[in-house]
């Protein structure tokens, strides 16, 4: 089949991730149609952007047709996960299915809470926070949905996204915004224990894999990232990258608490600190054994993410 030929749908293609994978479909020569809440997105030249409502199955099954696969990269603020993620689920497995597509889920690792030792797709489900368990029922439902042959479906998952277009992971907001304007980075909770960070186009690069290869369906996968690196060893590889001298400060757990009082996206992020406070190493062996491909070392994935930042339109 020409690669042109296919369609292949992006749902939130406005957020890090959705841009990410938008920009890898196109570098693989496919056709892409963007599907944002707003109609807009900043994608390259050609491609089709339309505006869709993802909560809603009837408006799914409109901007998925003719698809042969649908990235669902869509999402809200944290406080309105248990609202609306749900419904997006439903109405994206709905849109998949009547057009008789691929749904490859753009999901992070909420749902297996406390870790000793790496993080492997074979853990169970045992947050024990409301959005790790939320998002073990929404990557459950969408299993179920592929075990009972009414979609067929795979689930990528990765930790703490970086890089250009990624903005709202905890690097989007409080470390490169400081390091592009020599301001204190803040990380959370602890700076020194081990974390895994995912390059945000190594993430799509594997999502996209994930659409292509027939194997990969009805399963979990974790994309492979660069060596975990501590909070501070990150911070002062992102100054460097900058050219500049580092600047590093802690979030501490009652910093967290106190700012939650007033905003309810920090007070939502609290529950998540538990991810800062020990070693968080996510494995991506399976996705490697079985599509290869090597992650982007840190220190190219840096100096692209702070080009971006500094080149990024100052917000209205």
């Amino acid at each position: 089949m020409n690669d042109h030929a296919e369609l292949h749908v992006v749902v939130g293609a406005g957020g890090g991730a959705g841009g990410a994978i938008v920009r890898e479909l196109v570098a693989r020569g496919k056709r892409v149609r963007a599907v944002g809440r707003s109609g807009r997105a900043d994608v390259p030249p050609g491609i089709e952007v339309v505006r869709g409502d993802a909560t809603d199955a009837a408006s799914a099954r409109e901007f998925t047709t003719g698809a042969t696969v649908v990235y669902h990269a869509a999402n809200v603020p944290y406080p309105e996960w248990a609202a609306t993620l749900p419904r997006m689920m439903e109405a994206l497995i709905a849109g998949a299915a009547s057009a008789g597509a691929k749904l490859v889920y753009v999901d992070n690792l909420y749902m297996y809470g406390k870790v000793a030792g790496p993080i492997t797709e074979d853990l169970p489900a045992t947050a024990g926070t409301r959005k790790g368990a939320l998002r073990a029922k929404l990557a459950e439902r969408l299993l179920a949905a592929h075990r009972a042959g009414d979609v067929r479906a795979a689930i990528g998952r990765a930790s703490d996204l970086y890089g250009p277009g990624a903005v709202n992971s905890l690097a989007g907001t409080q470390v490169f915004p400081a390091v592009v304007t020599g301001k204190k980075a803040n990380w959370a909770a602890s700076l020194d224990q081990p974390h895994s960070h995912a390059f945000v186009d190594d993430f799509a690069r594997a999502l996209v894999t994930l659409g292509e290869r027939d194997e990969a369906l009805g399963e979990v996968w974790h994309a492979p990232a660069a060596e975990p690196l501590s909070g501070r060893r990150f911070i002062e590889l992102a100054f460097a990258a900058a050219g500049l001298p580092p600047k590093i400060g802690v979030l501490s757990k009652p910093m967290v608490l106190l700012g939650g009082l007033f905003n309810p996206t920090i007070r939502e992020f609290g529950e998540m600190t538990y991810q800062f406070e020990a070693p968080f190493v996510v494995d991506g062996s399976k996705y490697q054994r079985a599509f290869g491909g090597d992650p982007t070392p840190h220190s190219e994935a840096l100096r692209r993410t702070i080009a971006w930042f500094r080149q990024r339109p100052k917000p209205s």
